[in-house]
């Protein structure tokens, strides 16, 4: 039986995969490293797995510099999403991005160099936001990395430093840039699930400047397929790699708030606009070409069947996001010295 330790899954995307790994491959046992920060949610994994002989918690930050060496040690497979993720938070609070994104991933990055011959795979999970606005389309992996908020540029830290990692030690890992997830169990300061939390809870959908600013939004369980796909795809193809993680097709954040209406049956008057968001990117979309060739994945789910899923989740789960609904904004400085919320 393999042990994979994932950092960061009882977050959104780490939990999503969690419970699709767990499902699918029964010969591996998982070890879950999570600090259960804000965005951290226990509840986003189901008791019978928590429960599990092949299972095992423990609640620590990845800079605790012993604990990681201890369960990398013990490790076939490593994982890598803790990470301060909210771009809003970022403008507003920056200092524990780079010491989570950053030295977070520095600290795991030097436990699988010091166990390189246990660790047979290390997976890291960057994102799209290092890329910036769109400078072509669609983005492939080698778009020039313009991060153009404080979390952005954590995660482009983070992710050539894992990348230096393997040009120096020869580490065996993989770069995964996924582009916007959604889907069931995200935190309510997201797009998605702050748009149908709020056609449930008969208020505004507040959008950002226009809504002209588009997205690759991919779901999560698409996402999770990618990154098991790259666990089992051949090594010596996929060293020091980057892949994309999308649909390649973006759509504007006013067009996904006008289907998540519409699908809703909820009238487009509910729209309210509010000031653009500093550090906005105007586009993102993916070129899934070399993820394809390389681990044989692609997005299957659309977008329209997605939000339906997610938002049937949403509607039969509000115990579960309830609780939640004060963060849904954060309050940020602009540059005039005013406070403002997003």
């Amino acid at each position: 039986m393999k042990t994979m330790l994932v950092t960061g899954g009882a977050g959104f995307i780490g939990s999503g995969f969690i419970r699709y790994y767990f499902s699918k491959y029964p010969d591996t046992r998982i070890i879950l490293l999570d600090a259960l920060t804000y965005a951290g949610n226990p509840d986003n994994l189901p008791r019978e797995l928590k429960e599990s002989d092949r299972f095992e918690f423990w609640y620590g930050n990845v800079n605790n510099i012993t604990l990681v060496n201890e369960l990398v040690a013990r490790s076939d497979m490593v994982v890598h999403f803790a990470a301060e993720t909210h771009v809003a938070r970022s403008i507003f609070d920056n200092r524990i991005f780079f010491e989570t994104d950053v030295m977070g991933t520095q600290a795991v990055a030097n436990a699988v160099l010091k166990n390189k011959n246990k660790v047979e795979r290390f997976i890291h999970i960057s994102t799209s936001e290092v890329y910036g606005t769109a400078a072509r389309e669609p983005m492939d992996e080698d778009h020039p990395l313009n991060p153009l908020t404080p979390y952005a540029a954590a995660k482009a830290g983070a992710d050539r430093l894992v990348y230096s990692y393997v040009k120096t030690y020869n580490l065996p890992a993989i770069i995964i840039r996924p582009f916007n997830n959604y889907g069931p169990h995200q935190h309510l300061e997201k797009a998605v699930p702050r748009f149908i939390t709020s056609v449930l809870l008969n208020e505004p959908l507040t959008v950002h400047g226009d809504g002209s600013a588009a997205r690759d939004w991919v779901y999560v369980e698409d996402v999770a397929q990618a990154i098991g796909a790259a666990l089992h795809a051949d090594l010596n193809q996929l060293r020091g790699e980057v892949l994309n993680v999308g649909t390649g097709i973006a759509v504007s954040v006013l067009e996904l708030a006008k289907k998540i209406l519409k699908i809703m049956g909820k009238s487009e008057s509910m729209l309210t606009y509010i000031p653009e968001r500093p550090g906005q990117v105007d586009k993102h979309i993916s070129s899934t070409d070399k993820t394809q060739k390389l681990i044989g994945w692609k997005a299957a789910t659309k977008l329209d069947q997605g939000l339906e899923k997610t938002i049937d989740w949403y509607t039969e789960n509000r115990g579960w996001w309830e609780p939640l609904r004060w963060m849904r904004t954060v309050p940020i400085l602009t540059e005039d010295g005013k406070t403002a919320r997003y």
